[in-house]
């Protein structure tokens, strides 16, 4: 529960929430990469706390083809939203081998009836998961392809940062083309094209899980990225974005 709103101007744990919160896990386990955690129309009775690796939620057309809709890395409470709408609208699946902690929706109102605090930080935490979709939205409805990747890229350098799993130059990220595709929105080919114009012009390169980050400022201004809607503390790598210009990925 430590990355839990690590490093979040909007709202952070202390330690005795922190310790609160760990006490209403009832299980934690490990899960395959490539497996479904919970189907669409699922009812829940638990929220699931993303420990390590990395998951999506998703939606799929009627004809199977998959789009991401979010994507999570350690720290998330992947389906909190979940504890009132008690129905899932999308399904979640893991990207890589995870790690997560259950904690009972019965738990949840117990500690959130009892204090009110500590109620307005998952509060917060489901209004930052908002503020990101909206941010996908205009990167799928604005953004041509190379802005697409490199937003994301972006976006996820920030949200490693501020738990420290990214320096701001660089980052692992066990994903393929494939998972890219469908968490922007593109084929592959347009993926393999953007990739190399990013490796060819020394903005970035992603290859063997890893990331690595040659010239921030370019990636983000590509990117039209501007952090503010992931309420990041200052300090933490990327949350500075250069001046925002018009996308020319």
């Amino acid at each position: 529960m430590e990355l839990f709103l690590r490093n979040r101007t909007i709202a952070q744990l202390s330690e005795d929430e922190r310790a609160m919160l760990e006490r209403a896990v009832t299980e934690r386990r490990r899960l395959p990469a490539r497996s479904t955690l919970l189907e669409r129309g699922d009812a829940l009775r638990q929220s699931t706390m993303l420990i390590n690796g990395f998951m999506i939620r998703y939606i799929d057309d009627l004809e199977g083809r998959r789009q991401v809709v979010a994507f999570h890395v350690p720290g998330d409470f992947v389906d909190l939203h979940g504890y009132p709408l008690e129905v899932l609208d999308h399904s979640i699946a893991t990207l890589t081998e995870v790690e997560i902690a259950n904690v009972p929706h019965s738990a949840l109102k117990q500690l959130t009836d009892r204090d009110a605090e500590f109620a307005r930080k998952l509060w917060a935490s489901t209004l930052l998961d908002a503020a990101m979709h909206r941010e996908w939205l205009f990167r799928l409805g604005r953004l041509d392809a190379g802005g697409r990747v490199a937003h994301f890229l972006a976006e996820t350098n920030v949200r490693l940062g501020a738990i420290g799993r990214s320096d701001g130059s660089g980052f692992d990220l066990p994903i393929t083309q494939t998972d890219l595709s469908e968490i922007t929105g593109l084929t592959s080919i347009h993926v393999n094209r953007v990739l190399r114009m990013m490796r060819e012009e020394r903005i970035c390169t992603f290859r063997s899980s890893r990331v690595e980050i040659a010239d921030l400022e370019r990636l983000e201004r590509i990117a039209q990225f501007d952090p503010t809607y992931l309420y990041v503390k200052a300090g933490v790598p990327g949350s500075q974005a250069a001046t925002m210009e018009t996308s020319h990925g």
